[in-house]
């Protein structure tokens, strides 16, 4: 009632396919013949471009073939070395990137500007070729093959963004790098996405991060040089280029999915380094619609994943929350989340995919508009049906339920939540009757913590003397008064997490008395959320509901008055509790409809009545 859960904080770690690329997959890095025995092949003819001597340079690769096996054994017993041709071909794609990276150490910024006049070549020469033969892929196949192992060359740049990236800048390759994502072989684009994806990389530059405070300099630099980068592909209209060719990409074909999965990554890098940009990329591209299509197909699969984790990042900025309601995602993803009604989540990944689609619910119905449609989709009841099943996505569905049934907005969803004999569900949970092993993803209180929000919440709006809250009372009556017990019960819990953190609150606050400095306002609001973290927001909870049961009716007074006074507590401590968490809202007296108002109006009417003084 009293606090909204907290919105889903995007994940920045980074990502990888979890399928293996297959053998199509491995052919495209398959070395060229001619690379083996040029002599042998002569019908074949190896890609190239004039000056291949001079431009080549430092990153280039060697064309000599290399034995990895010498036939030695006079016996023959370890001829061929015991590999098939696949396994020699894997071995040969690990070579060539460890030849690669062993170069990049010694890269020098001459090497640089002659690998990017290689690549303005080629890219001019593929234009050109393409440009006189449109209908014969043989006239600029080569040249297409130079331009795909060339854009893999820009990849040891990584090794040092502050010295490389801002020679990329002003060379000019970001410009060419965006032409070629809306070149016609979308493999070339794909090549391009992959290039970009590794240059703006949260992990670049890692190891200067954790340099000693001397070389402090190297990080800020490197961080420095991707917002030069970032900004700069911003300026080529980079969010539009990608959604261009999530739209042209075909996942039915292997490369294409990588390609996709590609695509998500590099959204997923540039929204980690910056997350307002969540509003530009929405606001320039279709890309909305077409996550919430990708999350709707079947079968799962890890880009599905990948778009739910997507859409959820971008739902967290209210723009976007706005746009998605309009297109009325809270129906599309209710009936995804449908699926898990009979069915619980096959492995960790698609759990995953579940958290991010219960997040990116949250993040609709955390407003008016959202909980109204909301209830209009019939959520309470599909969540209801999900809760019943007492599995892992029960736990999830209550994460939902807490969220829509807030405030005036969601009093509809109340009331239909109790008619639908939501109650007997919902106390089943708060009594911890659920299977023990479903429950072991709940071992910070946070589950139960969220079944005292959602009754606190029940309290606050179903209407006085109406049947639904006649029924919410009645069941703190039923069973010699067993819910109330387990409120109280929770309360102590919440109490012994509390005093943990309380007296590493009081350690802290004696050593800045010790020094002699002074305890400033922004010192407290800190340690007054760590509180909350850490049961402080349980248990304010739990006394609103006291107080409403005990001002409901009076038996359940006489017997919380009992319990609390074998404790050597009294009402005086609810009081105490409801006090200061009244001392913390911060009231608009002008606004008569926000809920922060209904909410200190709740909190003194309790106060008063448990015979305290607002």
């Amino acid at each position: 009632m009293f606090k909204l859960p907290s919105l889903p904080v995007g994940k920045g770690s980074k990502r990888k396919m979890s399928d293996l690329p297959s053998a199509d997959v491995l052919k495209r890095f398959k070395p060229d013949p001619e690379s083996v025995d040029s002599s042998s092949q002569s019908g074949a003819r190896a890609a190239r471009v004039e000056d291949d001597d001079e431009d080549r340079g430092h990153l280039g690769i060697s064309e000599e073939p290399v034995d990895d096996f010498e036939d030695d054994d006079e016996d023959g017993r370890f001829f061929g070395g015991g590999l098939n041709e696949e396994q020699s071909n894997i071995l040969d794609i690990f070579d060539k990137a460890g030849d690669v990276e062993g170069e990049a150490s010694g890269l020098t910024l001459p090497a640089v500007r002659r690998l990017v006049g290689q690549f303005e070549r080629i890219v001019a020469k593929n234009a050109e070729q393409r440009g006189k033969y449109p209908d014969d892929p043989t006239k600029f196949i080569d040249s297409e093959a130079d331009l795909d192992a060339m854009l893999k060359q820009f990849l040891p740049l990584t090794q040092n963004p502050a010295l490389y990236y801002p020679e990329l800048i002003s060379s000019g390759v970001l410009n060419l790098f965006a032409n070629l994502l809306s070149h016609e072989n979308t493999d070339i684009a794909i090549d391009v996405v992959e290039v970009l994806q590794e240059l703006t990389d949260e992990d670049i530059g890692e190891e200067e991060d954790e340099l000693d405070e001397d070389d402090v300099d190297g990080a800020a630099a490197t961080r420095l040089a991707l917002a030069q980068i970032v900004d700069e592909l911003l300026n080529h209209s980079i969010f539009e280029l990608l959604a261009s060719n999530l739209l042209r990409l075909n996942e039915a074909e292997e490369a294409d999915r990588q390609g996709v999965f590609h695509i998500l990554g590099m959204f997923e890098n540039l929204l980690t380094f910056m997350p307002p940009l969540a509003d530009q990329l929405v606001s320039s591209t279709k890309v909305l619609p077409w996550l919430l299509g990708r999350i709707s197909k079947s079968p799962f699969d890890s880009n599905k994943q990948y778009a739910s984790e997507i859409l959820s990042i971008l739902l967290q900025r209210r723009a976007n929350v706005v746009k998605a309601l309009d297109l009325n995602f809270v129906e599309a993803l209710l009936m995804v989340l449908a699926q898990y009604r009979k069915t619980e989540p096959k492995d960790g990944e698609e759990q995953e995919f579940m958290e991010n689609i219960v997040d990116c619910l949250c993040s609709l119905v955390s407003t008016s508009k959202g909980r109204e449609l909301f209830f209009e989709a019939e959520g309470v009841e599909l969540l209801l049906l999900i809760l019943k099943k007492k599995q892992l996505s029960s736990l999830r569905a209550l994460k939902v339920l807490d969220y829509a049934l807030q405030s005036e907005a969601g009093s509809n969803s109340c009331e239909r939540f109790v008619e639908m004999l939501g109650l007997k569900t919902l106390f089943s949970l708060f009594m911890g009757k659920a299977d023990k092993k479903k429950r072991q993803a709940s071992p910070n209180f946070e589950d139960d913590e969220r079944i005292l929000r959602i009754v606190a919440t029940l309290f606050s709006n179903l209407p006085s003397d109406s049947s639904p809250r006649l029924r919410l009372v009645a069941k703190f009556v039923e069973a010699n008064y067993e819910k109330v017990d387990r409120l109280l019960e929770l309360r102590e819990l919440a109490q012994t997490k509390l005093r943990i953190v309380e007296r590493q609150i009081a350690s802290s606050r004696a050593e800045i008395s010790r020094l002699g400095a002074e305890i400033d306002d922004e010192q407290n609001q800190e340690w007054y959320l760590m509180r909350l973290d850490s049961g402080l927001f349980a248990l304010q909870t739990a006394d609103v509901i006291l107080g409403w049961v005990c001002m409901e009716d009076d038996g359940i007074k006489a017997h919380v008055d009992s319990l609390m006074a074998r404790k050597s507590l009294s009402m005086d401590d609810v009081v105490k509790v409801l006090k200061e968490r009244a001392s913390y809202l911060d009231v608009d007296e002008e606004d008569i409809d926000s809920d922060v108002l209904q909410q200190q109006l709740v909190l003194d009417g309790l106060i008063n009545f448990l015979g305290g003084s607002p």
